[in-house]
């Protein structure tokens, strides 16, 4: 398997997921936007595209042009049948790329909260593997309006739109499950992401948030290998 993955941060790599593609073999083409790499001059040699989380927005294109590339990679990617993973804002670029609204949220989703399956979910291949409803890490600003021809599968009573599908191997999931303990640590460690979390969460507010990770680590990285395994079975 030979597979894309953009990342917009160094400290937001595919973590679980990245394992699940290692133990399968998978050789993984990195490109970190935000330090100005180059997207790959063809998508077609790859098997499929993780797009991962960032901290800037889909919509700011004057202040990283890259994202109109990018977009318009994920665009013909989807098109030609490529299969296409994308987490937080990589499932907002994907509705982007797909001609949908991304806007601001009324107020951040921040912290371990559940997230509730569609009635769709219970015949999807994907998510039909886990016992919803599932806690998840929360960590977003913006949303999303559903692409034309896109299921939803995964709602939250403050964000509704949280995960959806287009037809067979595209997949994008708002939240995150993917987020390893080193990860986190490093996390820890970023000022912007901890005025980010107080802001949204009072003083302090990044140490509980990860202290509330922490205790859920467990779980969410077990449904983040299972997920994750399950869309890797599709075309794998």
């Amino acid at each position: 398997m030979n597979v894309l993955v953009l990342q917009h941060i160094a400290c937001e790599p595919p973590g679980v997921y990245e394992d699940v593609l290692v133990e399968r073999g998978a050789q993984i083409h990195r490109v970190e936007l935000d330090e100005g790499e180059p997207l790959p001059d063809s998508r077609s040699r790859f098997d499929a595209i993780v797009a991962m989380g960032g901290p800037m927005s889909v919509n700011d294109e004057r202040e990283h042009p890259w994202l109109v590339a990018e977009k318009q990679l994920i665009r013909d990617a989807v098109g030609d049948g490529i299969p296409f993973f994308g987490a937080c804002l990589g499932v907002q670029l994907l509705a982007s790329s797909l001609g949908a609204r991304v806007v601001a949220g009324e107020t951040p989703e921040v912290g371990v909260l559940p997230v509730y399956a569609t009635a769709a979910a219970g015949d999807d291949p994907v998510f039909s593997g886990l016992a919803w409803p599932r806690p998840t890490f929360q960590w977003h600003g913006d949303t999303f309006d559903l692409p034309d021809a896109a299921t939803l599968l995964a709602t939250s009573p403050a964000y509704p739109n949280q995960a959806f599908r287009v037809r067979e191997t595209t997949y994008g999931v708002q939240f995150h499950l993917e987020v390893s303990d080193a990860m986190a640590d490093e996390w820890a460690l970023v000022p912007e992401y901890r005025a980010s979390a107080d802001a949204a969460l009072g003083e302090g507010g990044l140490d509980r948030l990860l202290a509330d990770f922490r205790a859920s680590a467990p779980e969410l990285q077990a449904d983040a290998r299972t997920l994750f395994s399950r869309w890797v079975d599709l075309w794998a």
